[in-house]
């Protein structure tokens, strides 16, 4: 990042969104009107509007003595298109609000918005408005996201069924440890500040805590392979916990079994240095932003096979069979949502 610091006043409320904003160019047809009007215009000609927002607080979602500034830009859209392709949706469209304190310059909102709009070329979504005001407290950012998508391939949380078969993409439990490497870096350079971090070796489990990606090639394979979930969530508060999510919605249980759970050499080998079991991590640990889903026993078929990573770790019961583990010695026992928690200190 450049050494310059212009002071946001210099600019005032208008210019700022200006000068953060003019390198974005219209890629959607159906992005009528941008940035420049009290609000934007969105013609989806027929389909359904699929919206989502999230907020991130600093202090709370991201620490920046760690997270680089064009990361966290990054990493704030993904979090949002990820909620729009759980819904079997096409994001498009994106709206971005800021609270900024004057500890930040015009050079570090360069930063975020160089995230924000590496995220936007890389999945082919328009930034169409938003709003900026002052903090005391420091940097919130509130993103959302608007996609589309036909009626008739929508999915929601509630469809499971029993007999479904229970679908994760991707592989869990990186992202957690990503985040306990990172603030162990950061306890040893606050005790020594001439220690330097020590991650060069833990690159993927650093990536993905700092720069996840949504799963836009899931979605597509399941359109090209003419499968239809019959439930759908991402995996931001943990596996346990969104699958929980799922089987409460439909009045349904689940038996998830340990051997099939995927989890990443590197995560699996770290998580027990840091004395932590390797599969509660996987099922507890959060911000992995893969996709979990059930379907139907007709589509299961049309996995095998294919050269995607989607595994296949449970089935659908009924809801008195409970919400179940079943370990590698084929013992039950009950899943335990230990995941995030906005409002648990």
């Amino acid at each position: 990042m450049s050494e310059k610091h212009t002071p946001l006043s210099s600019l005032g409320e208008f210019g700022l969104i200006d000068h953060l904003t003019n390198s974005f160019e219209t890629k959607q047809q159906s992005t009528i009107k941008g940035i420049g009007d009290d609000a934007a215009v969105i013609n989806h000609e027929g389909m359904c509007t699929v919206l989502s927002t999230d907020l991130l607080i600093e202090g709370v979602h991201f620490d920046l003595s760690f997270m680089p500034l064009k990361h966290l830009g990054y990493k704030a859209v993904i979090v949002n298109l990820s909620d729009i392709y759980a819904m079997n949706a096409s994001p498009s469209q994106i709206t971005i609000s800021l609270a900024i304190s004057n500890r930040f310059s015009v050079e570090a909102l360069d930063e975020l918005y160089a995230g924000i709009k590496h995220a936007c070329d890389t999945y082919g979504v328009d930034l169409v408005g938003g709003d900026t005001t002052s903090s005391s407290t420091g940097l919130s950012i509130s993103v959302t996201a608007v996609g589309a998508a036909k009626k008739k391939d929508l999915v929601y949380r509630n469809g499971a069924k029993e007999g479904d078969f229970i679908c994760v993409s991707g592989e869990l439990g990186g992202a957690y440890i990503g985040l306990q490497l990172l603030n162990r870096e950061k306890e040893v350079f606050l005790e020594n500040p001439k220690m330097q971090p020590k991650l060069d070796e833990h690159k993927y489990l650093v990536g993905r805590q700092l720069k996840p990606e949504a799963r836009k090639d899931v979605i597509a394979y399941l359109r090209d392979f003419d499968i239809h979930p019959t439930a759908m969530i991402d995996v931001s508060d943990g596996l346990s916990s969104d699958l929980m999510h799922l089987c409460r919605q439909a009045d349904v249980g689940c038996h998830v079994y340990e051997a099939n759970v995927p989890i990443n050499n590197e995560t699996y080998n770290q998580a027990l240095e840091f004395n932590m079991d390797p599969i509660t991590t996987a099922l507890s640990g959060g911000e992995d932003y893969e996709l979990l889903f059930t379907v139907s026993p007709s589509d299961e078929s049309k996995l095998n096979g294919q050269e995607i990573d989607i595994t296949v770790i449970g089935k659908i019961v009924a809801k008195e069979e409970g919400l179940m583990l079943q370990t590698r010695a084929n013992h039950l026992h009950e899943l335990v949502a230990q995941g995030w928690n906005s409002f648990q200190k």
